[in-house]
């Protein structure tokens, strides 16, 4: 039986350019498996100073930020935790009495897929996208050891700051460049979106590459994922990263951590 709602229910929220259902299945089905007086709704904004200033204002406990306001919503807050002052992107945003801080649980969740999967740390990769979520992945996986790899964006002035703030190479396109694990950082292939039913990457690029990994958490299977399973290529979904940091999120809000096999059933759920 579902918690009632009452003056004591605390509100967490997303910020989304394109709103979705994975992190409101999420957190609501951890909030009521654990019998917490919590509710979480996704919205969408055009006036992120505004947004951020309901959260504090509002006392709304915890915000998720996706594109495009990861780096929007920084001039706006209090302080940075030391995963979103590396990266100078913003995730998560917690709110004690009105003091914003803020966090950056996806650089969490993608070191942790990678050292799951196994990708070997000379593996060659080509990064599509350089925005606030490209940082966080190319942070970690430059951490995590992997040495040689592009990023690839059509805007050159902050592809090429991306690639050389942390030590790789910028490209307009792949081309005919040898790469092993291809990673889309872009909405292209989301769910809701223009590009829908595109690839962010070429098929004869793709055909090349032995890892795919797509950040775009829906549809689970995006078309980027969905050919590259058909041609058995190792996949990493976006669903596997939503999963991942939402938990990250959930402890920074509520202060409890559920067990892993809660974990999946609210991952499953969540998947619908």
């Amino acid at each position: 039986m579902a918690r009632e709602i009452n003056k004591d229910t605390q509100l967490c929220m997303s910020l989304s350019g394109r709103p979705g259902n994975f992190g409101t299945r999420f957190h609501n089905y951890l909030y009521q498996a654990l019998d917490l007086n919590f509710i979480y709704k996704a919205f969408s904004t055009q006036d992120i100073e505004a947004a951020v200033k309901g959260v504090r204002a509002l006392g709304i406990r915890g915000c998720a930020v996706s594109m495009p306001f990861k780096e929007a919503c920084i001039p706006f807050l209090d302080q940075l935790d030391p995963s979103a002052t590396a990266i100078q992107s913003v995730n998560t945003i917690v709110n004690d009495d009105g003091f914003l801080r803020a966090y950056n649980t996806d650089y969490i969740a993608v070191a942790k897929l990678l050292e799951q999967y196994q990708v070997p740390k000379d593996a060659v990769f080509a990064l599509r996208g350089s925005g606030g979520m490209g940082k966080a992945v190319v942070a970690a996986i430059r951490d995590a050891g992997f040495t040689k790899g592009y990023v690839i964006a059509r805007n050159e002035k902050s592809g090429r700051a991306l690639a050389k703030e942390y030590g790789y190479e910028w490209r307009s396109e792949v081309g005919d460049a040898a790469v092993d694990m291809l990673v889309n950082v872009t909405p292209i292939g989301m769910e809701g979106g223009p590009d829908v039913d595109a690839l962010a990457f070429d098929k004869s690029v793709i055909d090349r590459a032995s890892v795919v990994f797509d950040v775009v958490a829906s549809p689970v299977e995006t078309p980027l994922i969905r050919y590259a399973l058909e041609q058995n290529k190792q996949v990493i979904t976006g669903a596997e990263v939503a999963a991942l940091q939402a938990v990250e999120q959930f402890v920074l809000y509520t202060g409890k951590r559920p067990d892993d096999a809660l974990i999946e059933k609210a991952a499953a759920h969540a998947r619908g």
